[in-house]
């Protein structure tokens, strides 16, 4: 075991990502009653408001329950250990809005970007960073550009002053070895580099993932009560702590309040778990799914199969999903005709070098 192992922190972001599961509508109760039974379960660490971030709900990302200062509100009164944080995506939040949630007691930021943007983020981890706020960056789709191009993106944004850089796994169809690599390239630029790992569970690997993140050094890990998520949903928190505790790792959390606090408050929020195909298609094709709307608007239009179109879509761009190349590909596929195609659209996936 790598003996950074014993600093694994496990940041639980139910309140934020998980929000996508409900329509963005936890409450200011909700928000305040699942943080205060977190702190006291052993979380220091606790992501609140819109999943998408500052500034959401005003620019269309769907209308959260709360404003983002009614989330801050509700937490900074009541938290008196933990630290909680928001997340931030340049182009959509503002400096402002930054600037008023670190005068409202923020304990961390985490401002995510794709790979090819990583320049966005500098002046919202300058502002973080002059107001001695712990700023993560989160490359979302890491997977989309090679080991290499993202530890060279991941030093250029410690060099900015980040604490902390993210590996996140978007889709959740990354490979514990891919986990490696990608940690491994940071590793050979640069020993003293901290991360993060947020991992979805497409294909069942969250869990996987996220203990050979830990093996392989990584510090900060994400996790939601009943890996509740965008899409097929998160680590989950319970699993993950009780999988530490069969290594011998103690995170210092009870998993029994955790249980608890799961059955409670999350659960009855969750229909009966089930795998929903278009969220492993997904997972396979390593496809975001902020853009399934435009794949079943297509699929739909042209009645071909979704999980196809997906597949179709992200062998040309696994970071973006444009309607003009949606719905070419749709045609495409709908006048090839979808029987006995199956193998050859899948050749991708076989036998092909992992990153």
């Amino acid at each position: 075991m790598n003996e950074k192992s014993n600093k694994t922190t496990l940041l639980d972001c139910t309140l934020r990502d998980g929000s996508y599961a409900i329509n963005f509508q936890f409450t200011s109760e909700d928000t305040r009653n699942i943080c205060v039974a977190l702190e006291d379960a052993g979380i220091n660490w606790i992501d609140i408001g819109h999943g998408v971030g500052l500034c959401a709900s005003e620019k269309g990302y769907g209308d959260a329950a709360e404003t983002d200062v009614a989330y801050m509100d509700a937490v900074s009164t009541v938290l008196k250990r933990a630290k909680w944080g928001m997340f931030c995506i340049p182009g959509i939040a503002t400096l402002d809005a930054l600037k008023e949630a670190i005068d409202r007691g923020m304990g961390f930021v985490r401002i995510g970007v794709n790979l090819e943007h990583y320049q966005d983020v500098r002046p919202f981890v300058e502002l973080a960073r002059k107001h001695n706020l712990f700023t993560c960056v989160n490359f979302m789709k890491s997977y989309t550009r090679p080991p290499e191009d993202f530890a060279k993106y991941a030093q250029e944004a410690e060099a900015y002053g980040a604490n902390l850089i993210y590996l996140v796994d978007s889709a959740g169809g990354m490979l514990p070895d891919q986990i490696t690599n990608y940690i491994e390239a940071v590793r050979v630029r640069t020993k003293h580099l901290r991360l993060g790992f947020h991992g979805h569970n497409n294909l069942g690997l969250g869990v996987a993932n996220a203990l050979r993140a830990v093996e392989l050094g990584v510090e900060f890990i994400d996790g939601s009560l009943q890996g509740m998520g965008r899409s097929a949903g998160n680590t989950p928190s319970e699993q993950f702590v009780c999988a530490l505790m069969r290594m011998g790792i103690d995170l210092d959390i009870d998993p029994l309040a955790l249980m608890d606090i799961s059955e409670k408050y999350i659960r009855p929020l969750q229909s009966m778990a089930s795998i929903d195909s278009l969220d492993l298609v997904s997972g396979l094709a390593l496809f975001h799914s902020s853009y399934m709307g435009t794949i079943q608007k297509y699929a739909r239009k042209f009645r071909i199969d979704p999980r196809r179109l997906i597949i179709a879509v992200c062998e040309k761009d696994q970071v973006n999903a444009p309607e003009r190349l949606v719905e070419d590909l749709a045609s495409k596929l709908a006048a090839d005709g979808m029987h006995g195609a199956w193998k050859a659209q899948y050749k991708h996936y076989y036998g092909r070098e992992q990153e």
